[in-house]
C-alpha cells in the first residue's frame, strides 16, 4: 500500500533532493531531442529517408506525446503521478534501446512513436509533482526555474553528448544513452519522490481519450502535407478533421461530471497566456534548431561535436535567462517580462533574415543567443502562471496542458518552419542541367541528400553543392522573416491575454 506523504509548507533537503531526481527525465527528453537533431545528417546517410520521413523521425515523437499528454496527465491524477512517472521511465528506456538498432527509417519512426507513448507519462508527472512538493510560492517559482533550466540545460548538453557519441559511435548511440540517464530516477524515485493524486478523480472517459488523440494527429499531418509535400487540399482536409475532433472533445468536456480537461482553467488569463507562450516559444526554438543543426554541419562543414559546442552559449543563456526571470518579477510584472522575452526572440529571427549566411556562422549563432534568451525569460514564468492558476489536486491535468503546449510548439516548429524551409529550398534549388534525373530528384528532397549526391557526382559535385547551399540559405532567410513577423504578432497577443482586469 502506497503511503501518501504530505510535503511541508517550506521545502527542506528531502524536497530539493526529490527535485534533483525529477530532473533526470527532464534532462533525458531535452538531451534526446537536441542530440537527435544533430544526428539527422548521419541518419540521412545511413537509412536514406525521404524528406517526409526525415521530418517524421523528428515529429512523430512529439506528435504522439502531444496527443497523449492530457489523457495520461489525467491518468496520473488518478493512479498516482509518481507511479506513472516510473512506468514511463521504464518503458522509455526499453524502447530507446530498441530504437538504437532500427535498420530502416520506417522502424525508426515506429520506435520514436513508442517513445512518445512513454514520454507522455514522464513530463506532466515531473511538473505536477513540483506543484505538490513545493507549496511555498517563492520556492515553487525557483523549482520551476530549475525545471525549465533542466529542460534547456539538457538541450545544451545534448549537442555535446550527441556530438561526442556521433564522432565515436553510430547514430543509434544517441538513443542508447537514455538507459543510464534514467537509472537514477528508477532507483531513487520511489525513495525520495512523494506520491500524489487527486483524492476524487472520477472515472476515465475513453471517448475523451480518443478525441484528444484525433484532434492532434490529423492537424499536424495536414500541416506536413501542405508544407513539405505541397498537397494543399489534402492537408487542409486532414487539418479540418482534426479541428472537428477538437471541437467535439471540448464539447464533451463541458458536459461531463468529471472531465478529463477542466475547461474552467482557461477562464484564468494567466493560464491561457502561459499555455500560449509555451506553444509559441517552442515553435521558435525547435524551428530554429531544425535550421541551425543542418546549417552548421552541412553548409558550414562542422562535425557534430564542433557544431554542438558552438551552440552551447545560446543554450546556456536560455538557462540563465530563466533564473533572471525569477528575479525580474520582483520589480516587473510577469506580463512585461514575458512580452520582452518574446520580442527579444523576434529580434534573433530578424538577424537571421538579414545576415550574410555565406560569410560564416557568427551571425546565426548570435541570433540563436537572442532567441534562447528570450525563450528562457518567457517560458519560466509561463509555467508558473499555469501551475498557480490550477488547484493542487488538478496539477496533473494542468501540467499536461502546459506540456501539451510545449509539444504542440515542438511539432509546429519542425513541421511548419521545417516544411517552409524545405519548400523554399526546393523552390530555389537550381541544379546543373547535366545532372541525371534520379540524383536530381534525391537532391531536391533534402539538403543532406544533395550533399550526398554532390560527393558522388564527380566533376559536377562542386556545382551541386554550391546550388544546394545557396538554396538552403535562401530558405533560411525567408523562413526567418516569416517567423520574425509571427513572433511580433504573438507577443502582442500574449500581452493582451495577460493584461490586468479592469477594476
Amino acid at each position: 500500500m502506497t503511503t501518501l506523504l504530505t510535503p511541508r509548507p517550506t521545502a527542506g533537503a528531502r524536497e530539493w533532493a526529490a527535485l534533483a531526481v525529477l530532473m533526470m527525465p527532464v534532462l533525458l527528453v531535452s538531451v534526446d531531442n537536441t542530440a537527435l537533431s544533430f544526428a539527422l545528417p548521419t541518419i540521412s546517410r545511413a537509412l536514406h529517408p525521404t524528406g517526409a520521413q526525415l521530418l517524421w523521425i523528428v515529429d512523430v515523437y512529439p506528435l504522439v506525446l502531444a496527443g497523449l499528454l492530457i489523457p495520461l496527465g489525467s491518468l496520473g491524477d488518478r493512479i498516482g503521478r509518481r507511479r506513472l512517472l516510473l512506468i514511463g521511465g521504464t518503458g522509455f528506456a526499453a524502447v530507446s534501446a530498441a530504437s538504437a538498432f532500427a535498420p530502416t527509417a520506417e522502424l525508426l519512426v515506429a520506435g520514436r512513436a513508442a517513445m512518445g507513448l512513454f514520454g507522455a507519462m514522464l513530463m506532466p508527472a515531473t511538473l505536477s509533482l513540483l506543484r505538490n512538493i513545493f507549496l511555498d510560492p517563492g520556492q515553487r517559482r525557483i523549482a520551476i526555474a530549475v525545471w525549465a533550466g533542466g529542460f534547456s540545460g539538457g538541450a545544451a548538453l545534448g549537442p555535446i553528448v550527441g556530438g561526442f557519441l556521433l564522432n565515436h559511435f553510430w547514430w543509434g548511440s544517441v538513443f542508447l544513452m537514455s538507459v543510464p540517464v534514467l537509472l537514477p530516477l528508477l532507483v531513487l524515485g520511489p525513495v525520495l519522490v512523494p506520491e500524489s493524486r487527486d483524492p476524487r478523480p472520477g472515472p476515465v472517459d475513453v471517448p475523451s481519450v480518443l478525441l484528444a488523440m484525433l484532434a492532434m494527429t490529423p492537424v499536424v499531418y495536414g500541416i506536413k502535407a501542405a508544407t513539405a509535400s505541397g498537397e494543399l487540399f489534402h492537408g487542409l482536409l486532414s487539418a479540418a478533421f482534426g479541428v472537428l475532433a477538437g471541437v467535439l472533445f471540448v464539447r464533451r468536456q463541458a458536459v461531463l461530471a468529471h472531465p478529463m480537461l477542466d475547461l474552467s482553467l482557461f477562464r484564468h488569463p494567466g493560464f491561457r497566456g502561459g499555455v500560449t507562450v509555451n506553444v509559441l516559444g517552442n515553435v521558435g526554438l525547435y524551428g530554429f534548431l531544425f535550421m541551425l543543426t543542418q546549417y552548421l554541419q552541412l553548409v558550414v562543414g562542422l562535425d557534430p561535436m564542433a557544431a554542438g559546442l558552438t551552440m552551447v552559449p545560446g543554450l546556456v543563456l536560455t538557462v540563465l535567462a530563466g533564473f533572471l526571470a525569477v528575479r525580474a518579477v520582483r520589480w516587473l510584472s510577469p506580463r512585461t517580462v514575458i512580452t520582452a522575452g518574446m520580442l527579444l526572440s523576434s529580434a534573433g529571427f530578424l538577424v537571421v533574415a538579414l545576415a550574410d549566411l555565406s560569410a560564416g556562422a557568427v551571425g546565426v549563432l548570435a541570433a540563436f543567443c537572442l532567441v534562447g534568451t528570450g525563450i528562457g525569460l518567457a517560458e519560466t514564468l509561463s509555467n508558473d502562471l499555469v501551475l498557480t492558476a490550477a488547484p493542487p489536486h488538478k496539477a496533473g491535468a494542468a501540467s499536461a496542458i502546459s506540456e501539451t503546449g510545449y509539444e504542440v510548439g515542438a511539432v509546429l516548429g519542425t513541421a511548419v518552419l521545417g516544411g517552409l524551409l524545405t519548400a523554399f529550398y526546393q523552390r530555389h534549388l537550381d541544379l546543373p542541367a547535366a545532372l541525371a534525373a534520379g540524383p536530381s530528384a534525391a537532391a531536391h528532397e533534402t539538403l543532406g541528400g544533395a550533399v550526398g549526391i554532390a560527393e558522388d557526382a564527380g566533376a559536377l559535385g562542386p556545382a551541386v553543392r554550391e546550388a544546394a547551399f545557396a538554396a538552403f540559405t535562401a530558405g533560411m532567410h525567408w523562413t526567418a522573416l516569416v517567423m520574425t513577423v509571427g513572433v511580433v504578432l504573438a507577443a502582442g497577443t500574449v500581452a493582451r491575454l495577460l493584461r490586468p482586469a479592469a477594476s
